[in-house]
């Protein structure tokens, strides 16, 4: 069965659909566009809003889309969504803590969002609830720098390859994505355009030079997809271990009749292979590339050495 993140479709259909709502309607490619996912991902998300709505489930308590051949999408309120909602102050709690995370989703209108919640909150009372990501300690000079396009000299730990280099980046964009917080910026040392994230920069200062940041940047619809650095490995995991892929974005996942989990990822570097599969314990199996199958057996091998050296 293949893996999807069901977390960030939930609230990207949170946001799309009452943006169509508000808009008029739309079309699959402006919609694709303005929440930075493909056409094929906006047709599933409609899709599956089609069969969605509140008991009993008859035509007034059901939202209507219509998706027309020539990706024109249209939307409707049934009367059910038209009736004011009388929420319990929890209720009232909960749909505030949810509509601050939404903030931060790729194309949210955060003008019409930000005065709905201001409202709510308001109603709940001043100051009544703040959704905090946490900041990282560079994330202040880093949001500087994409404001006034400032280079930065920076040192990186890139936990795929266990190691801190050393690089000068333009920084284009700060977003948040799953509880941390990323930089989009163009590695002056490599020439492409990567996502960093910001609690992992060990060191960063304005270099003095500047530059101009291009038009169209948008945060990704996922930080890692893979590349053309990267290597999918086949792994062979315990039932225990579907936390992996419920943290990682797998290739795919196919559940065995035992309840193992044959998953594929994409990794860029053995040392973040050896971690996890350490966390895992010695069930876990490196099924291919063969030049992998060592992985795990070497890295518990030299740990455990690390206990019996005198």
């Amino acid at each position: 069965m293949a893996r999807s993140n069901f977390a960030e479709r939930l609230r990207r259909m949170l946001m799309m659909v009452p943006w169509v709502l508000e808009a008029g309607g739309s079309t699959v490619a402006e919609l694709a566009a303005r929440f930075g996912v493909s056409e094929d991902d906006v047709v599933r998300d409609l899709n599956l809003v089609m069969c969605c709505g509140v008991p009993p489930y008859g035509a007034e308590h059901m939202i209507s889309v219509m998706l027309d051949d020539d990706g024109t999408v249209l939307a409707w309120k049934g009367p059910y969504f038209n009736r004011p909602m009388r929420l319990t102050p929890t209720e009232g709690f909960a749909v505030l803590a949810a509509g601050r995370a939404l903030l931060d989703v790729p194309g949210a209108d955060s003008a019409a969002l930000g005065g709905a919640l201001s409202k709510l909150e308001s109603a709940l009372g001043s100051g009544s609830v703040s959704v905090d990501l946490g900041a990282p300690p560079f994330l202040s000079l880093v949001r500087d720098a994409v404001e006034s396009g400032a280079r930065l000299s920076v040192s990186y730990y890139s936990a795929w390859r266990d190691e801190v280099t050393s690089r000068s980046i333009d920084p284009w964009l700060v977003f948040s994505q799953e509880g941390r917080w990323y930089v989009t910026a163009l590695d002056a040392s490599s020439g492409e355009v990567r996502h960093f994230r910001v609690d992992r920069l060990r060191s960063a200062a304005a270099t003095g030079e500047t530059f101009v940041v291009p038009g169209g940047v948008r945060p990704p619809p996922r930080v890692f997809s893979g590349g053309q650095d990267t290597t999918e490995v086949e792994l062979d995991l315990p039932p225990s271990a579907r936390w992996v892929v419920e943290t990682y974005p797998a290739v795919s996942v196919d559940e065995l009749a035992d309840g193992r989990l044959q998953v594929r990822l994409a990794v860029t570097g053995e040392r973040w292979l050896e971690r996890l599969l350490l966390r895992v314990g010695p069930e876990a199996r490196v099924l291919s590339p063969p030049s992998l199958t060592h992985v795990a057996p070497t890295a518990a091998t030299r740990l455990l050495a690390r206990y019996t050296a005198p």
